[in-house]
C-alpha cells in the first residue's frame, strides 16, 4: 500500500479529513467537497480510512480528491484516528484536519431544532453530552489543520469560509456549473439563464448574400463577424465582467450559471461569440458546456 501511494506523483492525492462537534456543521462542510468534485464518505470508522486509500491510490483509480467525516459518532472506533494520522505521516499522504465547532448554547439550539440524538447523550442531558465531545475532541482539533467556528454562521456563510481557507482556484472553478446558450430573440429567451447579452448590434452576416444560409460554424461567418473593431472590443470587455462575476457568484455559493447569448435568429453572430466565450472560459478551467439552441431554425 505505501509504495502504490507514493508512486502517484502526476495526480498527488488530496484528502480531507472533516471532523468536530456534532451539530457544527460537518454534514453541510461534506456535501460542499462533494460540490467541488471531491469523494466523499459520511461517518467513515477511521480503521477504514488506510483501505479506502489504498483502494482509490491504485493508478487506474480516477479519483484523487477524497474528504471524510470522522467523529464520535463511530463510537469506540473513533479513537483509531490518532494512530491512522500517525500512518498517513509516515506514508507521506497529503491530508488537512478540518475541525468544525460551534458555541454550546448554539448546538443546544440545532438539536433543538432537529430533535436528533447527540452521540454521547444517554439520559438525555443534552448540556453534558456537549460537554463531554468537547473534552474528548480536545486533542483532534489541537492539531486541526484548519478550525472553523459556526456559532453565527449560516449554511451559505459556511461554505464561503470552506471555499477561501481549504480550496486551490481549480476546486473552486469545480464548484459553479457554467453553461453557454446562443439563442435567437424571434424564438424566446431561453430557459434558465442569468446573464444575457444582446450581440444584435454587430453587423448581420444575414444580409449578405454569400453568408445568408451559412451558420456561424462556418468560418466565412466567423471571419466576417470577428474582424470587426466593436467585436474584438465587445469581446475584451464582456471578457473583463465576466472575469469579475464569476469568482464572485462562487463565493456567494451559487451552483449554476447561464448565459444567454442572442441575436435575431440565432444561427450567426450569437454562434460565432457564444463559441469564443465557451473557449475563453473552458481554457480558465471551469466547468462548462455550451448549447447552440437556435443554429438548425430557419
Amino acid at each position: 500500500m505505501i509504495a502504490r501511494i507514493k508512486d502517484k506523483k502526476n495526480n498527488k492525492m488530496k484528502i480531507v479529513i472533516i471532523t468536530g462537534l456534532s451539530g457544527a456543521g460537518k454534514t453541510e462542510a461534506l456535501k460542499h467537497f462533494e460540490d467541488a468534485g471531491y469523494y466523499c464518505i459520511d461517518n467513515l470508522p477511521a480503521y477504514l480510512l488506510l483501505n479506502i486509500i489504498d483502494y482509490f491510490s491504485t493508478e487506474n483509480r480516477d479519483i484523487n480528491n477524497m474528504a471524510f467525516a470522522i467523529d464520535l459518532r463511530s463510537g469506540y472506533f473513533f479513537d483509531e484516528i490518532y494512530r491512522i494520522l500517525d500512518k498517513l505521516k509516515e506514508m507521506k499522504v497529503d491530508y488537512k484536519i478540518l475541525f468544525l465547532e460551534a458555541s454550546k448554547s448554539a448546538i443546544v439550539k440545532r438539536y433543538s431544532l432537529t430533535r436528533r440524538k447527540h452521540p454521547l447523550v444517554e439520559d438525555g442531558n443534552l448540556g453534558e453530552g456537549i460537554e463531554k465531545e468537547i473534552e474528548k475532541m480536545r486533542r483532534l482539533r489541537e492539531i486541526a489543520d484548519v478550525v472553523i467556528d459556526t456559532t453565527l454562521s449560516n449554511s451559505k456563510e459556511l461554505r464561503i469560509s470552506i471555499t477561501d481557507r481549504m480550496m486551490s482556484d481549480i476546486e473552486k472553478s469545480k464548484l459553479l456549473q457554467i453553461s453557454v446558450t446562443s439563442f435567437g430573440y424571434r424564438f424566446g429567451l431561453p430557459d434558465s439563464v442569468d446573464v444575457v447579452m444582446d450581440v444584435r448590434f454587430l453587423p448581420n452576416p444575414f444580409y449578405n448574400e454569400e453568408l445568408k444560409d451559412l451558420d456561424g460554424k462556418n468560418k466565412k461567418v466567423i471571419d466576417y463577424v470577428l474582424c470587426r473593431e466593436e467585436t474584438k472590443e465587445f469581446l475584451t470587455l464582456f471578457e473583463k465582467m465576466l472575469d469579475f462575476l464569476i469568482p464572485n457568484y462562487i463565493a456567494e455559493g451559487k451552483s449554476y450559471l447561464g448565459i444567454g447569448i442572442g441575436c435575431t435568429g440565432g444561427k450567426h453572430r450569437s454562434v460565432v461569440i457564444s463559441d469564443k466565450i465557451f473557449e475563453y472560459l473552458r481554457l480558465k478551467g471551469y466547468s462548462i458546456k455550451l448549447f447552440h439552441r437556435d443554429i438548425s431554425k430557419t
